[in-house]
C-alpha cells in the first residue's frame, strides 16, 4: 500500500531526508555528552534507524530495510561526519533542525502505520508501531545517553502526541478505505503542524491531578 501512495523514488528520498535529520539530532546529543566519534555514530544510527528496525522486527519484515539499503545505513554516518566538524554551526540552526525533525516525525508515524498494516496487523497495533517508528529511535538515543527519554518528561514539548495523532489518522483512513496520497499527506502535515505548535507554544502533556511534588523530571532523575 505504501508503494500506491508515492513512487519508490519519492518514498526513498523522503526516507533518506527523515533519517538524516534524526541522525543529526542523535549526533548532536552525543556532542553534548562529550562522546567520541564512535559514540556519535552509534547515537546517530540508533536515533535514525532504531524505530524502523523495531517495527520491521515486530512485523517480520526481515532483514530490516535499514540493513538491506546501503543508503539508509550510510546516511547517519554522513550526518555524524557533518556534526563532528561543524557542530557549532549546526547548533546555531537547531531550530531549523527541529522543524525538519517534526517533518520526519509526521512522515514516519504515517509510513510506519501503513507498513505495519500491510504486513497484516490490526489498526490499533499498526498505529502503535507507527508511533514506535517515529519516536522509538529517540527513546533508544536517550537510554544510551543515560537520560530519561524525552517522551516521558513533562518538561518537554509534546512529541509523542503528534506522532500518535498522525498514526491514528492513518489507521482511520485505512479503516474507511480512504487512504491515498492526498489523505496520507494530510495525516503527515497534521502531525507536523501539531509538533510545530507544541514547540512554538510550549505545549506539554498534563501531569497527575493534584500532584504535590514540584521537582522537575530532570531533578528527579538526578536524585535517583
Amino acid at each position: 500500500m505504501i508503494s500506491d501512495l508515492f513512487s519508490p523514488s519519492v518514498q526513498h528520498t523522503l526516507d533518506i531526508v527523515g533519517i538524516f535529520v534524526f541522525a543529526i539530532s542523535g549526533a548532536l546529543a552525543a556532542v553534548r555528552k562529550n562522546y567520541d566519534v564512535f559514540g556519535m555514530a552509534v547515537l546517530a544510527e540508533v536515533t535514525a534507524l532504531g524505530g524502523g528496525i523495531l517495527r520491521d522486527l515486530m512485523i517480520g519484515a526481515v532483514p530490516p530495510a535499514a540493513f538491506s539499503d546501503l543508503g539508509y545505513f550510510s546516511t547517519p554516518l554522513f550526518a555524524t561526519v557533518l556534526v563532528f566538524f561543524l557542530h557549532p554551526e549546526v547548533e546555531r540552526i537547531n531550530t531549523t533542525v527541529n522543524v525538519f525533525d517534526a517533518a520526519g516525525l509526521g512522515l514516519f508515524c504515517v509510513a510506519g502505520t501503513v507498513k505495519a498494516h500491510d504486513y497484516g496487523l490490526g489498526l490499533v497495533p499498526s498505529a502503535a508501531l507507527g508511533l514506535a517508528t517515529a519516536a522509538g529511535g529517540g527513546v533508544l538515543r536517550d537510554l544510551l545517553a543515560n537520560e530519561v527519554p524525552s517522551l516521558l518528561r513533562w518538561d518537554r514539548d509534546l512529541y509523542a502526541v503528534p506522532a500518535m495523532v498522525g498514526a491514528a489518522m492513518a489507521a482511520l483512513l485505512i479503516k474507511f478505505d480512504a487512504l491515498n496520497a492526498v489523505t496520507a499527506a494530510t495525516a503527515v502535515v497534521s502531525a507536523f503542524v501539531l509538533r510545530l505548535c507544541a514547540m512554538y507554544f510550549g505545549w506539554r502533556a498534563p501531569r497527575a491531578w493534584h500532584r504535590r511534588s514540584r521537582a522537575t523530571s530532570e531533578e528527579a532523575h538526578e536524585a535517583a
